[in-house]
């Protein structure tokens, strides 16, 4: 683990040059795997996931199946190389947290009663992390369930805001995230549901506010981002069959 910094913000610039409400570049590339039914490749900062999308399906074992809904099943894990000293192959207090909150998150949006006693699968895979893996996580499985025609309510967007030298700031690097005072990762859909949301750290009922206003700042971006994924993959695939084609949409800056 790195060193403490003295200061995390100097003359309102971030550690890597960001101001406070700014995020980390992301980078999107849909169905990267052909034999998932929807998948997703996401970037973010140093953050590299790959999430996967298989079902509905039928559940097994069959005890395990719901006779009136869809079962949601999360796996979250990070590869043993993912982070700078290798960490054990296989489940850990951390991933199985992890995936638990993660399907949480995805519950509510997910229309299970559309198909009793299957499951719907969702795999995250974390090849390189440098903090914010469990946002980056839910953003890549979103658009995955997307990817693979999953009826849901809407996407759910995901972000972190935190505390560092007595500021609110939004997505924290891996600095901020080990050192600062205080970590909030939040995920909602686009009409501001909230779907999940945790703290680790202190904050006043004040700063707990403010924190919620830039995390619902942050996750329009990235829901303006995901869409703007969503439209770009679905318009060339209308171009390729000689329909109708889709409005023209570009991966970019999500404030533009």
């Amino acid at each position: 683990m790195s060193e403490k910094p003295e200061h995390f913000i100097v003359d309102g610039k971030r550690l890597d040059g960001r101001s406070v409400d700014e995020l980390r570049p992301i980078k999107i590339e849909l169905s990267p795997l052909d034999r998932a039914d929807g998948s997703c490749y996401l970037e973010w900062g140093r953050n590299k996931i790959m999430a996967a999308v298989y079902g509905p399906r039928e559940l097994h074992p069959r005890h395990r199946q719901n006779m009136t809904k869809a079962v949601v099943q999360y796996r979250y894990n990070m590869a043993a190389f993912s982070v700078d000293d290798r960490i054990r192959p296989g489940h850990s207090r951390r991933s199985i947290e992890i995936s638990k909150v993660g399907r949480d998150a995805f519950e509510y949006v997910v229309f299970t009663k559309f198909f009793p006693k299957t499951a719907v699968d969702i795999f995250i895979e974390v090849l390189q992390a440098d903090a914010g893996t469990r946002t980056a996580g839910i953003n890549a499985a979103s658009l995955a369930l997307a990817d693979a025609g999953i009826p849901m309510r809407g996407l759910v967007s995901a972000c972190a805001v935190g505390k560092v030298d007595g500021e609110i700031v939004l997505d924290l690097m891996k600095e901020e995230d080990n050192f600062g005072e205080a970590d909030v990762p939040i995920a909602m859909t686009a009409g501001g549901k909230i779907t999940h949301l945790q703290m680790d750290g202190n904050l006043t009922k004040e700063e707990f506010y403010e924190a919620l206003k830039l995390a619902k700042i942050g996750c329009d971006k990235v829901y303006k981002l995901q869409r703007q994924a969503l439209i770009e993959k679905y318009n060339g695939e209308y171009a390729e069959n000689g329909e109708d084609a889709m409005p023209q949409a570009r991966i970019g800056d999500a404030d533009e």
